[in-house]
């Protein structure tokens, strides 16, 4: 196929397709899905090899949010029957970043619902960030708070953090259908901040919400200007008590398209397989693993996630391998280490095709907020 062809020699180049070459990917047919997934992971392969990093949730507030995002289970009004909890201590969420690093994380995110963080809240975060980097010190630490204000993201720089994640979500045209307590433009604002300020800027996606194949093309140009690090992919995990709990149009193989526009569009960028993978991949997780180059280990903020040793096993059986704290994530021309790639350590969206599973989704009852161990 000449479009695929096209598309590995821009992502070999790092070469920006054109908007009709992405919304062409998304347009391929069932039939297609494997040459697809095959041009995508000659790109991943040729900034990555075969390397998988994980990272590790910590909800360190869950619930109880003012912001009214459509797709949120701790949303103003939700009715989902979450887990709602207040700020775990330091020594608590390190003993949750604990579990992860040892069922193999690289990178620990440490998220809170909320607008955004008081300066109380991020000399809160800060202490958390210590007590992870005295007990691992190696561990990459991303803070997710909502918006940043002034200062902010350079107070969190001080206290040892690496990255700061804030998700575009959707297109700039769709962004007040989903959200209307703050707009788009705060996003990007948010994510100048983190990057002003050293910070590696983590900024991503959810599809699954009723976009159309323009509205997802504009969101990953967008983040391509933006120019993150990490561009985590999310599939909406549409949870009973939110508005879009019956937004079941997602088939695995439409998520993978997704995952392969997101490559072509950010070749050299760590691209990371997010929440909803386990709800929307199903059985086909592992042909994903040729698209993304990084997942989430164990659970996610709300919802429960695949068992970690299942993620291990699933790495393995597919040929890749976990990357190690020593190994530089990012190829050499974004983060000045190795040459790229870095050496390693030893059918369409339809109600007939995406019929509701609602089975998939299991509310977190472990892990960070109970007494019950995490999944990792």
């Amino acid at each position: 196929m000449d479009l695929l062809n096209t598309l590995v020699e821009k992502g070999l180049r790092r070469e920006l397709p054109s908007r009709e070459e992405a919304l062409a990917v998304l347009a391929t047919s069932d039939d297609d899905l494997l040459d697809v997934v095959a041009a995508a992971g000659k790109v991943r392969r040729q900034w990555f090899g075969r390397r998988v990093k994980l990272n590790y949730l910590v909800n360190l507030k869950s619930g109880l949010c003012p912001e009214d995002c459509s797709y949120c289970s701790q949303r103003l009004g939700s009715k989902a029957e979450i887990l709602k909890y207040t700020w775990l201590k330091p020594d608590e969420a390190s003993k949750a970043a604990a579990a992860g690093v040892a069922g193999g994380a690289k990178r620990v995110c440490l998220v809170a619902s909320g607008r955004g963080p008081t300066d109380r809240d991020v000399e809160r975060v800060s202490q958390t960030i210590g007590a992870i980097k005295e007990r691992h010190a190696e561990v990459e630490v991303c803070a997710c708070l909502g918006l940043l204000s002034d200062g902010q993201a350079e107070r969190l720089k001080a206290a040892g953090a690496d990255a700061y994640n804030h998700n575009l979500n959707t297109s700039e045209a769709t962004y007040g259908d989903i959200t209307t307590t703050h707009t788009y433009a705060d996003r990007v604002e948010t994510v100048r901040h983190a990057q002003g300020a050293g910070l590696s800027a983590c900024s991503g996606l959810i599809a699954g919400m009723g976009e159309s194949d323009a509205d997802l093309v504009d969101v990953v140009f967008g983040l391509r200007e933006l120019d993150p690090d990490s561009v985590p992919v999310n599939f909406l995990i549409p949870v009973k008590g939110t508005p879009l709990a019956e937004e079941w149009n997602l088939t695995p193989q439409r998520a993978l398209r997704i995952l392969a526009m997101v490559r072509f569009v950010c070749p050299d960028v760590e691209v990371r397989l997010a929440g909803g993978r386990e709800v929307h991949l199903r059985t086909m997780q592992p042909l994903a693993l040729h698209l993304v180059n990084s997942i989430f280990l164990g659970d996610y903020l709300t919802t429960e996630g695949q068992e970690g040793k299942a993620d291990l096993d699933m790495i393995a059986d597919a040929g890749f391998e976990v990357e190690g704290m020593g190994t530089t994530t990012l190829p050499g021309h974004r983060d000045g280490g190795c040459d790229s790639p870095c050496d390693t350590p030893t059918a369409d969206a339809g109600a007939d095709a995406a019929s509701a599973r609602t089975d998939l989704v299991t509310v977190r009852r472990r892990g960070a907020g109970t007494d019950l161990a995490p999944n990792a």
